[in-house]
């Protein structure tokens, strides 16, 4: 397993995914029901999006809180979040659901702010350097 040594911007680009991913999470989880209709989204779709950010931002918090990480799971982090901004312009070009102004301009800007942090991200791997050979799988804990 190839590990990095965590710059600290990784370590707090991750930290603001997990946060953002939290709170997105349990906004559309919570209150999907009152966002449907403003969004023009169904209040179902927003729901699973909701809970499927929840287990992501703790994945995202631990390894935020990790000097050393396995290079694949930062990878990881930063290819499921291009998949979201691709995914989050598919569901306004693909005409699955019939937004809002407001549901537009919702979806891009999270698309935008996902697109911010992963940029964040990026440069906070190439910052970051190879971990020492002697830390191994005990460099995660």
């Amino acid at each position: 397993m190839s590990l990095i040594q965590s710059s600290p911007l990784l370590r707090t680009a991750l930290a603001l995914d997990a946060a953002a991913c939290a709170g997105m999470g349990l906004i559309l989880a919570a209150a999907a029901g009152p966002l449907s209709a403003p969004l023009g989204f169904p209040a179902e779709f927003l729901r699973g999006a909701g809970l499927v950010l929840l287990p992501c931002a703790a994945l995202i918090a631990w390894f935020a809180s990790r000097k050393a990480l396995p290079r694949l799971a930062v990878y990881a982090v930063i290819g499921v979040n291009l998949l979201w901004v691709a995914d989050s312009i598919a569901i306004l070009l693909m005409g699955w659901f019939a937004p809002t102004g407001l549901g537009i301009a919702f979806v891009l800007a999270q698309a935008a702010a996902v697109a911010i942090v992963t940029e964040l991200e990026v440069i906070g791997f190439k910052r970051s350097g190879a971990a020492l050979p002697s830390g191994g799988a005990a460099a995660l804990l």
